[in-house]
């Protein structure tokens, strides 16, 4: 399995430990290493956006980031939160549900879990196919991995460097409400 992360300029595709890592959606401080995936560059990408709050598409020309393709086994068995979507997806005010049971499925022996893109809207994971030219792929919703602890096992290939996202990704980002 391929999955890929966007990171700045050189830093590493993986958190080496937890204790300069920010909390995040699956994983309160002092939790980590937590490392994100999306199962598409567009996931990752929204996952940026998102996070960032980039809404326009001027705020973009700036940007400038190296994207990650990362080799997972394909005998990882993600477990599954069992959140409903609106809270796997939710605002900043639905972290603490999703660490609480990121931490349950932790103890009962998880390494990773798998969940429904947060930053990707649904169907917007589609990519493209060739047919009279390029055309969008069929609709698809986007899947965010995320593994727990060290994990040096895991090889990667910078996809691109000094790279950006598409304008048009900004409409397929699912931003939080802006207060």
């Amino acid at each position: 399995m391929i999955l890929f992360r966007s990171v700045p300029g050189e830093a590493p595709f993986l958190w080496e430990s937890g204790g300069a890592q920010p909390a995040g959606r699956w994983h309160r401080a002092g939790e980590g290493p937590a490392h994100y995936l999306a199962d598409t560059p567009d996931g990752a990408w929204a996952e940026f956006l998102r996070h960032e709050e980039i809404t326009d598409p001027a705020e973009l020309g700036n940007v400038r980031r190296t994207m990650w393709a990362v080799a997972l086994s394909d005998d990882l068995a993600p477990r599954s939160p069992r959140l409903g979507r609106r809270t796997v997806t939710g605002e900043v005010g639905s972290y603490a549900a999703c660490q609480a049971e990121a931490a349950r499925l932790r103890a009962a022996g998880a390494q990773a879990i798998v969940a429904p893109s947060a930053a990707l809207r649904e169907g917007e994971a589609r990519g493209w196919r060739v047919e009279d030219g390029i055309q969008p792929g069929p609709p698809r919703d986007g899947r965010v991995i995320v593994l727990f602890g060290p994990r040096p096992d895991l090889v990667a290939w910078r996809a691109a460097v000094g790279a950006r996202p598409d304008d048009a990704l900004l409409t397929k980002v699912r931003h939080f409400r802006r207060r």
